[in-house]
Order: C-alpha cells, then structure tokens, then sequence
C-alpha cells in the first residue's frame, strides 16, 4: 500500500498575532469532549491524542467523557461551548456527518456550529462471510445472492451505522438484495455470522481480524481505496467490480467554528505533529486504525462534503430515519 506523504505544518509562536513576551495560548488546560463511555477504542484514541497535544501545547489537555444519545449529548456541549479553542470534541462521522442526516431536530447545527480542525484516523471496514459459505470473491457473493429470490442476509449492530451503511452501499451499487439482521453489539453480530446465522457482514476490521487470521471468517474485500497492510492478500471492492466503492469511519478533533484562526492555526500544528509521530501510527495501526496525514482546511471540508453526499444518497434511497432527536 503506497505511503501517503506526511507534510510538516510547523507553525511559529509568532504566527499567532501576539508579543513573544506574551502568555501563550493555551491560557489553561484545554478539555477533550469524547461522546463515548470510557475504554473502548475510542476513548484509547482521545487520551492518547490528549496526552500528545498537550506535550505540543504545554497545557495538560483533560479528557472528558459525555456518552449518550449515539454522540448527540457530547457533541452539543462541545457546539455551544465558548469559542475559545479550550473546549474540543473527539469528533466522528457519526456526529459531524451521519447524525443530521438521520435525525430531525438536533440540539446543534453540524455544519454551522462545529468546524472538524482533522481527520485523525480512519477505521477501515472488511467484508466478511463464514468459511462455510461457498463463495471465494466479491463475484461470486454477489452472483450467490442474485441466484436466492429473497437475498441473503447481514449483519449490523442497528439502524444509521456505518456497518449498515457499507452493506447498503454495496447493495445498491451490485444490484443485490440484502436484509438487514441487526444485533445489540459487534460480538454476537460476529458470532452470529461465524454460526452461519447470517452470511455478510462489513465489520471494523479491528474486531475481525483475528477471526480471519484464525480461520473462523473469511475476508472477501476491504472498503477502502487501497489495500491494506494487514491484509495484502485481499482486494478492495472497488477493485473487485463496485469502482468507486469506499466506505470507512473516522475520528478526528473538531471546535465551535467560531473559535479564532490563529487559535485554529496552533492547533491543526500541534494535531499534525501527533499523527506524524512514529510511535502514535505504530500504536493505532496495530488496533485496524490508520493514521492519516494531516489535511489542510479545504481538503477536511471537500472530505466531509463527499461523505454527505455518499452516505445522505444511500439514507434516502433506504429511507432510513431515527427520528427526533432523544
């Protein structure tokens, strides 16, 4: 998988309109808003980019944990908070993209309140099926699901995830009928599937592969543009017949937009420092999470428009809805 090039964004104390002499920003410790409960991957990411922006900024940054309503609850705090870059949010395409298409009435306008300062990971997806079903490529399921009137069933872990939404995705581009199955969590979604219960499933690649590795799923594609690394051996799906075809998630770290731009500007370098550390890609590479290269302003906004427009065509083709905000 080619090495994307890594710029260095450094940025000098005097870039931020102020007398060297002067108390640099941070003023105080910055706190990190993670709409998720603490332990899972998620919340290792945000306190290990915590511990590293505040070795860049000099300020401890203090994580906080508001989990509740599918990112709503975190997301919001972080929307009407000051605009002082000292509140920021473990953003995610759930909270910047996926929520206003799925739900009325949120308590925060995405587009208007937050601005996502970096995309810091993407979380590949891999399409897998039981060894059992016999089929070897992306061809052959297809081919196998055209030839059962009814499809064939997948797996998600509920309505308006990225799970679900790559099975549609690939569904409307082959043509395919799939029925969604849902289950209250990743493990038993998964041992469902390696039961035979289910015969698809686009799972984080994390929680897969050491099923793959141990031969108790198959791996028939990744959604990502390239290969990858940790699977060399097995092709994307645009390859496989769908071009085009990409489906990830992604973390990152997002602000109130109203927050000033030499604050932004301090910031998206010491963000960028952290997700060129070795140590940090290394990390997070080893969990199924590739680091990405630091964006500039424009390429995040033409990243999260081209993510509104793939997945808000497949919600309203599905008509799927969560209704009004809990």
């Amino acid at each position: 998988m080619p090495i994307a090039r890594r710029a260095a964004l450094a940025l000098p104390l005097a870039a931020l309109g102020r007398p060297a002499a002067a108390q640099a920003w941070p003023p105080r410790p910055p706190r990190l808003v993670v709409p998720y409960a603490p332990g899972g991957l998620t919340d290792i990411l945000a306190r290990a980019l915590a511990a590293g922006l505040g070795a860049q900024l000099g300020q401890q940054v203090v994580v906080e944990n508001r989990p509740g309503a599918n990112t709503i609850i975190g997301a919001g705090a972080v929307a009407q908070a000051a605009p002082d870059g000292l509140t920021l949010l473990m953003a995610s395409g759930a909270s910047t993209v996926l929520n206003p298409l799925l739900y009325r009435q949120l308590p925060y306008d995405a587009a208007r309140d937050l601005l996502v300062v970096g995309i810091v990971v993407e979380t590949p997806l891999v399409m897998v099926v039981p060894p059992g079903l016999p089929v070897r490529s992306v061809a052959e399921f297809i081919a196998h699901a055209k030839a059962r009137p009814d499809g064939v069933n997948y797996a998600s872990v509920g309505l308006g995830n990225p799970i679900q939404l790559a099975a549609e995705l690939f569904a409307m581009g082959a043509g395919v009928p799939l029925t969604n199955v849902v289950y209250p969590g990743s493990a038993p979604a998964l041992l469902a599937l390696t039961a035979g219960e289910v015969q698809v499933m686009f799972d984080v690649i994390g929680t897969s592969l050491p099923q793959i590795r141990e031969g108790r799923l198959r791996a028939l594609a990744v959604t990502t543009r390239e290969r990858l690394a940790v699977l060399p051996d097995v092709p994307t799906i645009a390859e496989s017949g769908l071009p085009g075809y990409q489906a990830t998630t992604w973390f990152g770290i997002a602000v109130p937009r109203a927050v000033p731009e030499p604050v932004l500007a301090r910031l998206r370098t010491a963000l960028a420092a952290v997700q060129q550390e070795p140590e940090f890609v290394r990390r997070f590479a080893d969990l199924g999470l590739a680091v990405q290269p630091p964006r500039e302003a424009a390429a995040i906004e033409a990243y999260l428009a081209e993510e509104r427009l793939r997945w808000g065509g497949v919600i309203r083709a599905k008509g799927i809805s969560l209704g009004a905000a809990p």
